[in-house]
């Protein structure tokens, strides 16, 4: 990723997190928050030089993936989202734009449940928060699955970044749990909501377009876009892009004249 302008590890909340700078934008800053078992890159290396191109970016990894250690404690979306406050306030940011996918997007909607003050606006890209909101089967296949089981795609951008398979099984292994254990979040959560909102996703994913659309109604005044595609095929993410597929720059600017709007 050319647009790289510096790199560190944020003493937060009792882990060394990894978070990245790119661009020279002006304005907020627009901070990426990547899907469950994945890395900065594998998630947004595709779309990250287009959204840097107008704004300063800051890119995180969440704890137990990449280059981010571990706790002696479950994930939840609850810490992550206590873990990226921190990080603003570790980095003497008093407000930002934020945009997760996935468990990312989970992470994201907690922020502005819990820490509304340090958010100016989100985007939400392929997130649910009730259980039914998952294809069917996801729960019943997500019980079985071992780390054999996580796309090679993940396990090899974990392994680039950091190359101990311990720690890959452990993140897996966290990342398994907290999805099996989510409990559904009540329609007057969304409903609390009072930043302005963007939600995304694929007509494929694996979220329902129902859940999406029911998601969008819920939290005031928000946004709603449904791409073609899988699960992540808006971003490029790296196990669903097409390639020489225009859908990452397609969603790069709903995303950049959201912000400016």
């Amino acid at each position: 990723m050319e647009t790289l302008k510096t790199s560190g590890h944020a003493p937060v909340n009792g882990i060394q997190m990894y978070y990245e700078i790119h661009g020279n934008g002006g304005g907020l800053p627009l901070v990426l928050i990547h899907g469950g078992g994945s890395t900065i890159e594998t998630t947004f290396g595709v779309i990250l030089p287009m959204l840097a191109a107008h704004n300063k970016v800051i890119a995180v990894e969440l704890q137990a993936h990449g280059r981010t250690s571990d706790r002696n404690a479950p994930e939840t979306f609850e810490q992550d989202a206590s873990d990226v406050a921190a990080l603003l306030k570790y980095l003497k940011v008093d407000k930002a734009n934020i945009m997760g996918f996935s468990d990312g997007g989970c992470t994201t909607m907690q922020l502005a449940m819990s820490h509304p003050e340090l958010l100016n606006k989100i985007v939400v890209v392929s997130s649910n928060y009730q259980r039914e909101g998952m294809i069917p089967g996801f729960f019943e296949g997500l019980q079985k699955a071992t780390l054999k089981d996580m796309p090679e795609p993940l396990k090899a951008g974990f392994l680039k970044v950091t190359p101990d398979k311990d720690r890959l099984q452990n993140m897996f292994e966290k990342d398994r749990s907290r999805r099996l254990v989510f409990q559904n979040w009540p329609d007057a959560a969304l409903q609390s909501i009072k930043t302005p909102a963007l939600i995304m996703a694929g007509d494929k994913d694996v979220i329902t377009t129902e859940h999406i659309v029911k998601l969008s109604h819920l939290i005031p005044g928000a946004q709603l876009a449904i791409l073609p595609g899988m699960h992540g095929t808006l971003l490029g993410e790296i196990c669903s892009a097409k390639k020489d597929s225009r859908q990452p720059e397609i969603t790069a600017t709903l995303v950049q004249e959201f912000l400016n709007d």
